[in-house]
């Protein structure tokens, strides 16, 4: 498997340029389309369903997508950026060294992808100083494409996105995920008290993989609430931003601030965020 975290170059630099935002605003632009590159060739692998006996065999199909996709998108953004470090998997956690980063998943819901089901997505973060600044999500198969930039908003396809109006749990759909097949057994059952618990004060409760396309849903307004316990970088950087600049809330499971480092993530709109955290905290 290729190296999953790069350290930054200390003698790379980038152009100084009198207007930061419009360099960001240009390079999301330039990460749009390396993760639409990136998606055209996973949509030529994608259609049956790729058989597996062994958890051997199911690691080399994950990597031979993996590795489609990387074989763009790295080239792309180390061109991009090539002061900033580097990170692909999926399945990483906590905070990151200084300076900038690229978060990339290559294949967000790669077993979906092995599955023939259409819930997948490339996603490339640029995160600075451990907040991210730009993403792009592309999903191949509908040919969409979120993006968001700090300050300036969500978008999908160029298009403004704003969260949910909803104000009453009682009448949203929410939604979770899992963050990785093997989690520890208090986590898989705080996965399952809580979506116990969701059931009672929400009026659908959605739950399947991954956490990004949920995420696009909160920030369209499609959904109201998504939580999840545990998770990594590659999961909930992308959400994170699209949802914040859609004009929702972003905290852990109790109402905390939320940080890479946090053992749990809620993004709602506003007006079902606090009924959320009651329901989640019980």
């Amino acid at each position: 498997m290729p190296e999953t975290l790069r350290t930054p170059d200390a003698t790379a630099s980038n152009a100084t340029v009198p207007d930061p935002a419009a360099a960001d605003a240009d390079l999301l632009d330039r990460t749009a389309i390396a993760v639409r590159a990136a998606g055209s060739a996973l949509r030529e692998r994608f259609g049956e369903v790729v058989r597996y006996e062994t958890r051997e065999e199911l690691m080399r199909a994950l990597a031979a997508n993996d590795d489609t996709a990387l074989d763009i998108l790295r080239p792309h953004l180390t061109q991009l950026r090539p002061g900033a470090g580097w990170v692909e998997d999926e399945l990483d956690g906590g905070a990151l060294p200084p300076g900038e980063w690229w978060v990339v998943d290559p294949a967000e819901g790669n077993v979906n992808h092995l599955h023939a089901l259409p819930e997948w997505a490339v996603t490339a973060t640029l995160v600075r100083e451990n907040q991210p600044v730009l993403t792009a999500v592309h999903l191949p198969l509908t040919g969409e494409t979120y993006t968001a930039r700090t300050g300036a908003g969500a978008h999908l396809d160029g298009r403004p996105l704003h969260v949910s109006r909803t104000a009453d749990l009682g009448l949203g759909i929410v939604a979770t995920s899992q963050a990785r097949p093997d989690e520890d057994d208090d986590v898989v059952r705080r996965v399952g008290s809580s979506i116990t618990a969701m059931l009672f004060d929400a009026l659908v409760v959605r739950t399947a993989v991954p956490a990004t396309l949920h995420l696009t849903n909160v920030a369209a307004g499609r959904l109201d609430a998504f939580w999840q316990f545990a998770g990594a970088r590659a999961d909930l950087l992308p959400g994170a931003l699209l949802v914040t600049e859609a004009g929702g809330r972003i905290s852990d499971a109790q109402g905390r601030p939320w940080t890479p480092l946090s053992d749990s993530f809620l993004a709602a709109a506003p007006g079902v965020h606090a009924e959320a955290v009651a329901t989640l905290s019980r």
